[in-house]
C-alpha cells in the first residue's frame, strides 16, 4: 500500500476520510490520510467494545475519520474522531503484559509480512522468544522470519550454535537474514524483502530494530541506543509502534522492545498445530487429544527421540511453552 493509496472517498457521508493509523503515542492516534497526517481520538464506544484487548487500534489499522478544523505544530492538517475502524485483514499480538489472563496487545494490524530481530550478541540470540513469536504469527496467518543482526560480532567461539539455528529455522521454511548496520552485511537483502509491502520488525531492546530501519531508510534517522554493559540488555528508545513509508513502495513499521512474547488465544491441545514440523504427526498419536509431551505411542515423540525430523530442541522448546498456556501464564521460560 503506497502512501498515496491511503485516501479514499467516502460517499456516504461528506466530509469524512479513510486513511491508516500509522502512530498511536497515548490517548490519540496519528492517522495518515494520502499525504496528510491528523491527529485523531475516538469514540468511547471502541473502548467498550474491546474488551479481551489493551489497545482498541492498532498501528496499521485502516480507519474513518471525521476532520476537524484546528490545525497544529503536531498535527498540521488538523485533528480529527474516529467513527469507524475498519475489519482487518490480519494481527500480531501477543498475551498483554502483568494483565489478567486472557487479554491480548495487538502489536499491529494488517501486515503482509513479520520478522523477528535477534542480535548474535548485546543481548543474545533469544530461540525461546523466536518460537513464541512463531506461534503467534502461524496462528495469526502472517508470513514469518528471522533477522539474526550484529553479524559483525559474530566469532568462531558461537558461530557453530549460531549457523545451527540458521539451518533450522530455515529448514522449517522461515527466511533468515543475517545482517549488520556496522558492515553493511545484509542490509540490501532485507531491503529487497521490504519492497511493496507492509512489514513489521519485533523483537527485545536493544537487538537493532530501529538501526535496520535508519540502513533501510536514512533519511529517517530513527533514535537508537547502545546495548547497556551493565545488564548487557537493551533499553527501550522506541515508545510507540510507528508505520515509516518506503521510497520504493509499502511501510515499514518499528516496535517497541518486547521483553517476552506471551501467547493468547490458543489451548494446549491447539498449540502442537503452531509448529509446522509436527503437522505431519499429529494424526498418528494413539490418542486424538495427545498434547505430545507424555501420552504413550506419540508420534511427535517418537520422531524427536528417532533423531528427526523434529528436532529436539525445537520439542523442549514446545513443552516450555504448552507449560505457559496450561498455567495462563503465557511467558514462562521466556
Amino acid at each position: 500500500m503506497a502512501v498515496d493509496e491511503t485516501r479514499e472517498s467516502t460517499d456516504n457521508d461528506a466530509g469524512l476520510e479513510t486513511g491508516v493509523v500509522i502512530r498511536s503515542p497515548g490517548s490519540w492516534y496519528e492517522v495518515q490520510v494520502g499525504s496528510d497526517v491528523y491527529r485523531a481520538q475516538i469514540r468511547g464506544k471502541f473502548r467498550l467494545e474491546e474488551r479481551l484487548a489493551t489497545n482498541p487500534i492498532a498501528v496499521g489499522d485502516r480507519v474513518t475519520i471525521r476532520p476537524e478544523t484546528n490545525p497544529s505544530e503536531s498535527a498540521p492538517h488538523g485533528s480529527a474522531l474516529i467513527v469507524e475502524i475498519h475489519e482487518r485483514t490480519n494481527k500480531l499480538t501477543r498475551r498483554a503484559a502483568g494483565r489478567r489472563p486472557g487479554l491480548e496487545h495487538v502489536i499491529v494490524a494488517n501486515v503482509d509480512f513479520a520478522w523477528a530481530v535477534q542480535s548474535i550478541l548485546l543481548p543474545k540470540l533469544n530461540p525461546g522468544f523466536i518460537d513464541r513469536f512463531i506461534v503467534m504469527a502461524e496462528y495469526h496467518g502472517i508470513p514469518a522470519g528471522l533477522i539474526f543482526n550484529k553479524a559483525d560480532l559474530l566469532t568462531d567461539p558461537i558461530r557453530e550454535a549460531v549457523e545451527s539455528y540458521r539451518e533450522l529455522y530455515q529448514g522449517l521454511g522461515y527466511p533468515v537474514l543475517m545482517t549488520s548496520t556496522k558492515t553493511g552485511e545484509g542490509i540490501g537483502d532485507l531491503q529487497s524483502q521490504l519492497t511493496r509491502k507492509t512489514t513489521v520488525l519485533t523483537g527485545p531492546s536493544g537487538v537493532g530494530k530501529s538501526s535496520l530501519i535508519n540502513a533501510a531508510r536514512p533519511d529517517l534517522q530513527v533514535r537508537t541506543a547502545e546495548v547497556s554493559s551493565r545488564t548487557r540488555k537493551g533499553r527501550h528508545i522506541t515508545s510507540n509502534a510507528t508505520l515509516y513509508p518506503l521510497d520504493a513502495g509499502g511501510f515499514l513499521i518499528d516496535t517497541p522492545g518486547l521483553r517476552e512474547f506471551g501467547i493468547v488465544d490458543i489451548t494446549p491441545e491447539e498449540l502442537a498445530h503452531y509448529f509446522v514440523e509436527f503437522r505431519p504427526f499429529l494424526g498418528e498419536c494413539r490418542f486424538p487429544n495427545c498434547t505430545h509431551d507424555h501420552e504413550p505411542d506419540c508420534a511427535v515423540i517418537r520422531a524427536v527421540e528417532q533423531g528427526g525430523p523434529i528436532d529436539e530442541e525445537r520439542w523442549l522448546s514446545y513443552l516450555n511453552i504448552l507449560a505457559s498456556v496450561r498455567h495462563g501464564d503465557g511467558d514462562v521460560g521466556r
